[in-house]
């Protein structure tokens, strides 16, 4: 069978009992790296996590689904279920805890550590949490352990110098996007920016030009102050 075969459980989802969050929130996680101020970084990304983590006997048939006139279920733990990523986020982070590992942060199946002295600090850092996540039967692509560095990207965020900033090549894809000509592309550039709204200083005051125009009441029309806010 394919594996990337995907499954829709939108209909199990739907009956699934809701579940605690365990999974932090990304600003306030953004936040608490930032107040680090540290000076060098270094993230681990766990291969397949989900895939890592064993599914309950009992739970399987739930997961059942058709391929080819033949019948399958899971037996780690599937995508596309709404409580996998945090009941990952939790399997890793007691495996991190029991294991003593070192001050890092972790969002589900992504992890950081970082220091302020030297680049030996943070790799150590990095060995130790890898070291604990393989005795816990978790497999890292060494392509994704990335650092100790001064520059780093972590969930699609550079951090540099203790602040988050949005990604160069981010930047440039977007400045490079031709001007809206109706309110349907407008309201989709919007979609495209406003997933780093919490990166841009007076973000609301800055598109607001632009959420002029699609409005229904408003005919469509691009100006000197939509072009600015572009």
């Amino acid at each position: 069978m394919d594996s990337e075969t995907s499954e829709d459980y939108r209909g199990l989802n739907e009956v699934t009992p809701p579940m605690s969050a365990a999974v932090p929130d990304m600003l306030e996680l953004q936040y608490e790296l930032e107040s680090k101020a540290a000076k060098w970084y270094a993230t681990i990304d766990i291969a397949n996590a989900f895939f890592s983590i064993p599914l309950a006997a009992e739970c399987r048939p739930q997961f059942a689904f058709t391929w080819r006139g033949v019948q399958y279920t899971w037996n780690r733990l599937p995508q596309g279920w709404k409580h996998s990523p945090t009941i990952c986020h939790g399997v890793i982070q007691t495996a991190l805890e029991k294991g003593e590992a070192p001050e890092h942060l972790q969002c589900i199946d992504d992890i950081i550590v970082w220091g302020n002295t030297a680049a030996e600090e943070v790799s150590e850092k990095g060995k130790k949490i890898i070291q604990i996540l393989l005795q816990a039967g978790f497999t890292i692509k060494r392509c994704k352990d990335k650092g100790p560095a001064q520059d780093i990207q972590l969930l699609g965020i550079r951090w540099h110098d203790g602040h988050h900033q949005i990604p160069m090549d981010v930047i440039n894809k977007t400045a490079a996007l031709s001007p809206p000509t109706n309110k349907k592309e407008t309201q989709a550039f919007l979609g495209v920016v406003g997933f780093w709204r919490m990166h841009i200083p007076n973000y609301s005051l800055i598109v607001s030009p632009l959420y002029h125009v699609t409005r229904k009441k408003n005919d469509f029309k691009w100006g000197p102050e939509q072009q600015q806010a572009n």
